[in-house]
């Protein structure tokens, strides 16, 4: 990919809008894709119980720095 603020980090920024991590994956980082996905799905799951309803917050602050980090990313060629 191109660099910061290329078509493929804006693709890469809306895949991890829809589903955190994806866009790591599709930049080719996969443990990155792993640990968003992990950390971002575990907390939201854990939001839906009734009596950790605060982990939305935590859950939603990893999932916009998923977006961030997709959209910022700066490949190493």
């Amino acid at each position: 990919m191109s660099g910061q603020g290329s078509g493929g980090n804006v693709l890469a920024a809306i895949c991890s809008f829809f589903i955190p991590g994806l866009g790591q994956l599709v930049q080719g980082r996969i443990l990155a894709a792993l640990l968003f996905f992990i950390l971002v799905s575990g907390c939201y799951a854990l939001a839906a119980t009734v009596i950790l309803i605060f982990m939305w917050v935590p859950g939603a602050i990893l999932h916009l720095w998923s977006i961030v980090d997709a959209a910022k990313f700066k490949g190493g060629d």
